[in-house]
């Protein structure tokens, strides 16, 4: 399948907006990093604006989507509820920081919402991928590897805003350790199941081709093996390794600087290289070609 750059974009995009929102709503729920919830929540709202842009460039005639909101079992409508009802948590999460004393502060029932809906959101974006007609789509672990990128890509982007505020970094070390480990975690046993998709593929033969009367078919073992350098070099290693040593330096030296832009640089790069992988392992149960 030809790579999608839009949705490549509003997947990644979408997941480290809904990581970055959660994060800073669990760290707020305790009462800590007050300094950087503005901030946090303005880069959260621009990332998620961008991954709303990107997806309409996926479309030739974007007007054409509202034809499929009124179809609840439509993926993109299940998308556009989960975001139009994230967008109105965060607004109420904004609305209720400006109004509390400091400036700051968020009841905490709110801040469980906001993480839930942060939750939610990823999932049924994740979700609405999988297909049996795309088998190495057609796998839960696929939304736990978009969830991990959440995990991966909030808690290091919030210590590395709250570094560059000036905030107390130390309660954003945990949150970065535990998230980059679920990121890697899921990058390992995602990028598993693609490599072992080739055998999920239907044996068809061969076709018939004037020119070439008895070649074989598309090999997908070909095709998956192709793919394993940037599947475990880009995705797990870099994308997954990397971050979760990166979290690990930046807890021990209270370093968030260094160490929290490395974290976020490394885990989108490694969520790009494997949603790549994705797509180019996108094929149809029957490969005729």
């Amino acid at each position: 399948m030809e790579l999608q750059w839009p949705l490549i974009l509003f997947t990644t995009l979408v997941a480290w907006s809904a990581g970055l929102f959660g994060t800073q709503a669990v760290l707020a729920a305790g009462g800590r990093a007050k300094k950087s919830q503005v901030p946090a929540w303005i880069a959260s709202a621009v990332l998620l604006a961008a991954g709303g842009i990107a997806v309409f460039f996926h479309l030739e005639h974007w007007e054409r989507i509202f034809n499929g909101f009124g179809h609840l079992t439509s993926g993109i409508t299940q998308e556009l509820i989960a975001i139009v009802v994230l967008a109105v948590v965060a607004v109420a999460y904004l609305v209720a920081m400006r109004r509390s004393d400091d400036g700051a502060t968020v009841p905490k029932w709110l801040c469980w919402v906001a993480v839930a809906v942060c939750v939610v959101l990823v999932a049924v974006m994740a979700h609405s991928y999988m297909m049996a007609a795309r088998p190495a789509w057609d796998s839960v672990l696929w939304v736990l590897y978009v969830l991990g990128n959440a995990c991966a890509l909030g808690p290091c982007a919030m210590a590395l805003i709250m570094a560059a505020v000036g905030d107390e970094t130390a309660p954003a070390g945990l949150p970065a350790l535990v998230g980059t480990a679920v990121g890697a975690v899921t990058a390992v046993a995602f990028a598993a199941s693609l490599q072992a998709s080739a055998g999920a593929f239907a044996e068809v033969g061969f076709y018939f081709d004037p020119t070439h009367p008895t070649a074989g078919m598309a090999d997908a073992a070909s095709v998956v093996a192709a793919q394993a350098p940037l599947l475990w070099a880009g995705a797990v290693v870099i994308g997954g390794l990397v971050p979760l040593a990166a979290a690990f330096m930046g807890r021990r030296s209270g370093n968030w600087r260094l160490w929290g832009a490395v974290a976020v640089a490394c885990a989108l790069a490694g969520a790009i290289a494997l949603r790549v992988v994705f797509y180019e392992l996108g094929l149809s149960v029957f490969m005729f070609y």
